[in-house]
């Protein structure tokens, strides 16, 4: 600064220049100063060196997006295991629209008539084969719940939609027990996600972990679902370890919503972080609980697009237990007033799935949940979507607000910096 100011003092009063050269003079080394000070916050290639996507404040005020954007497009897994193939399939129907995608898998603990079954459901179903949108995980991994092989068998279907290479914006993982309360498109999830920025990531999360230091982090298991054909539970070392120092532990649900830039580092690591804390939870209790939480907190490029929701509604004891409540009719109106997206967990054809196809989705029987692409009609029992239009149309449908109500108050100044992370 103090070179600035003589420098324009020496300007101000040169010793033998004619005035008339003076101005000129002056400004042309302003202009010159400018330029080069510019070129410093650019990169050799033409790119800033301060990353201003990082900060999502940026992308929020530039809402709502142009009508020229394309909708997003979800990716799903949905997962089982034994006796849950009628479920799944159930899940599926109501999940699906044609401009998503959907990995199914049913663990190697089902029987290889229901794992056929669900293979010809996905691949002899007229739509499903129109549309190409639906992947079945053929070579069935065996899953353990509280073991490394549920996220492993997560990263495996990432893998397969990357590999696919399909458009697609953020990637759910669901169980056969989950089962949507809103439509897929309308003014429900297409619509709202529409208007976010799609780099955020939804996933309930703490660093909070209390009594899971002593429980989960400091206890050393192993998950013979790696390495044997039958499942059994884990079972626990004598030997115990430390809390990790080389990175900070992040515990939450299970369930979550990941933007497909974080899957992309997830499975391709340019940086070794989600490879090194992947082997650590390959000994860790509930690895599902805390690999992606940890992984996302720990990566300064992704740890500013947290949400902390797991958009769920799900009923737990208090303090938790290992598993929720199975809901049930008393629970619908507590499901609606949620305003969340996705429930769980569910009996298999539990009446109160019949009220959400009812009430929420306006889906009948075995047919999907009827949506903008949807052009036949409902005589004599006929599913609407047996007949295709136009599959990028989104048709409004009421209750609209719910969705957009909750999503308002995850990214609202209360809720969104001050809940991540932390």
């Amino acid at each position: 600064m103090k070179k600035l100011k003589s420098f324009y003092k020496k300007l101000k009063h040169p010793p033998i220049m004619e005035s008339k050269w003076i101005y000129p003079l002056a400004i042309a080394s302003i202009v010159s100063i400018f330029i080069v000070f510019l070129t410093t916050l650019i990169s050799p290639n033409g790119t800033p060196l301060i990353p201003l996507s990082i900060f999502v404040e940026s992308k929020l005020q530039s809402l709502p997006i142009s009508d020229a954007s394309p909708p997003p497009r979800f990716a799903y897994l949905i997962s089982g295991s034994a006796g849950d193939g009628g479920m799944l399939k159930r899940t599926l129907q109501a999940l699906y629209h044609p401009n998503n995608h959907y990995v199914v898998h049913l663990d190697a603990e089902s029987s290889a008539e229901e794992r056929l079954d669900l293979h010809n459901f996905v691949f002899n179903h007229k739509i499903f084969a129109k549309f190409t949108n639906v992947k079945m995980i053929s070579k069935a991994n065996l899953v353990t719940y509280r073991g490394p092989t549920m996220v492993a068998n997560t990263l495996h279907a990432a893998a397969i939609l990357l590999k696919e290479g399909g458009e697609w914006d953020w990637f759910i993982n669901l169980s056969a027990s989950d089962y949507p309360l809103v439509t897929q498109d309308g003014k429900y999830l297409i619509h709202t996600f529409s208007h976010i920025p799609r780099d955020l990531n939804f996933i309930d999360h703490t660093s909070d972990i209390g009594w899971k230091e002593f429980q989960r982090a400091k206890p050393i298991i192993v998950d013979p679902g790696l390495y044997l054909n039958k499942k059994s539970d884990v079972f626990w070392i004598r030997q115990r370890r430390s809390v990790p120092t080389a990175f900070k532990l992040f515990t939450g649900s299970a369930w979550t919503a990941l933007s497909r830039p974080f899957i992309d580092f997830c499975i391709w690591g340019w940086d070794n972080l989600p490879r090194t804390v992947l082997m650590y939870y390959a000994n860790f209790i509930s690895t599902p609980e805390g690999y992606f939480h940890t992984v996302i907190c720990n990566a300064q490029e992704f740890c500013n697009t947290t949400v902390n929701s797991d958009l769920h509604y799900i009923s737990w004891d208090n303090p938790p237990k290992q598993h929720p409540h199975y809901l049930t009719l008393d629970d619908m109106q507590r499901m609606v007033d949620s305003n969340a997206p996705f429930a769980r967990k569910f009996h298999q054809d539990d009446p109160v799935l019949d009220n959400i196809d009812s009430e929420l989705l306006f889906r009948g029987q075995d047919m999907f949940v009827p949506g903008g692409w949807c052009i036949g009609n409902r005589e004599n029992g006929t599913d609407p979507c047996s007949v295709v239009g136009n599959i990028t149309f989104l048709r409004p449908t009421a209750g609209a607000r719910r969705l957009e109500n909750l999503i308002g108050s995850l990214l609202s100044n209360d809720n969104f910096r001050s809940r991540q992370c932390i």
